[in-house]
């Protein structure tokens, strides 16, 4: 009795983090259009001010948010601009700014050109672009996207997400890739036509709630990382219009230790390649089926061999999206 009486205790103390993803989703391949505003005002470069580099203490850095004007919270570019004029005393404001999750003050001080008061910063509050949509859990109406983190360009910083939303993306065309050069799908936003809310930008994709009508598509059993194998299998995308579209690769390689670099590839499909080339941007998040289950999402090209690439295990988005 005494026993039985450690062993419940143990059972009762384990950790409950058991994650409840379904065990069939509704597969994506749409294209979609991405909006995200980020927590504050990301700085993504720096101007000379009269041949003079702008004056900070201490110094800003690409990549730091600014996130209050003399303690007043500022949330878009105009809120920034405001700030500075209403709050600026002797050319000078005191910035609060986040970096990398620290907060602490600087005083920026402004200089003078042709009677404008110039900060010498190049600032970003918002993102727009285009990926595709990987899945929806019918079950907690969880979406899945992209499979990767989305960077700012100009800071190589991740977009820390405020609010966001996907909306309806219409292919038009498409850069075709060559080696050393990916190419890209082109699009048509209709952000009136929106998908759902986006709540988190994490390095294995895009999450939120879907909080449009459910497609009414028959639901996939989701593979685990086990299930994979190297041979044939296919990815789901658009190229054209917002036709889906099934496509033909190879899995060369499998690697279960890569955060993100799990499923290795080449496109086989001839008819894909004579439309792109290879993969563009824009195909990140596109499905990937073997045996009848979704078993990951494209993330990466290889540069140097645009016909070829990585995709993630599709468990570890579905993970991500539940916490």
């Amino acid at each position: 009795m005494k026993r039985l009486k450690i062993i419940l205790l143990m059972i009762l103390c384990l950790p409950l983090n058991v994650l409840a993803y379904s065990s069939k989703i509704i597969v994506g391949g749409e294209s979609i259009g991405i909006n995200i505003k980020s927590d504050g005002i990301l700085i993504v470069g720096f101007y000379k001010v009269n041949g003079s580099e702008i004056k900070t203490n201490p110094s800003l850095k690409v990549g730091d948010y600014i996130k209050k004007v003399n303690n007043h919270e500022v949330k878009t570019i105009n809120d920034l601009t405001k700030s500075i004029d209403d709050y600026m005393v002797n050319n000078e404001v005191i910035l609060t700014i986040n970096r990398s999750g620290q907060e602490f003050n600087s005083t920026l001080t402004l200089l003078k050109q042709d009677e404008i008061y110039k900060t010498g910063l190049y600032v970003k509050d918002s993102i727009t672009g285009i990926g595709t949509l990987t899945y929806i859990d019918p079950a907690t109406h969880i979406f899945g996207s992209l499979g990767h983190e989305i960077l700012d360009s100009n800071s190589n910083t991740r977009i820390e997400v405020k609010t966001g939303s996907i909306f309806n993306s219409t292919i038009t065309g498409i850069n075709k890739s060559v080696d050393g050069d990916p190419g890209e799908k082109k699009a048509n936003f209709n952000i009136d036509k929106q998908y759902g809310i986006i709540k988190k930008n994490t390095a294995v994709g895009l999450f939120g709630n879907y909080t449009s009508n459910l497609p009414g598509k028959k639901l996939m059993e989701v593979a685990s990382p086990e299930e994979v194998r190297i041979g044939d299998a296919k990815i789901i995308t658009v190229l054209e219009g917002n036709k889906l579209e099934e496509y033909m690769i190879n899995i060369t390689k499998i690697n279960e230790h890569n955060d993100i670099k799990n499923i290795y590839f080449e496109i086989t499909d001839e008819k894909l390649l004579n439309k792109t080339g290879g993969i563009v941007q824009g195909m990140s998040g596109s499905p990937i089926i073997q045996n009848n289950k979704i078993i990951g999402a494209v993330t990466h090209v290889i540069i140097d061999n645009v016909k070829t690439g990585y995709g993630i295990f599709i468990t570890t988005m579905l993970e991500e999206g539940e916490k």
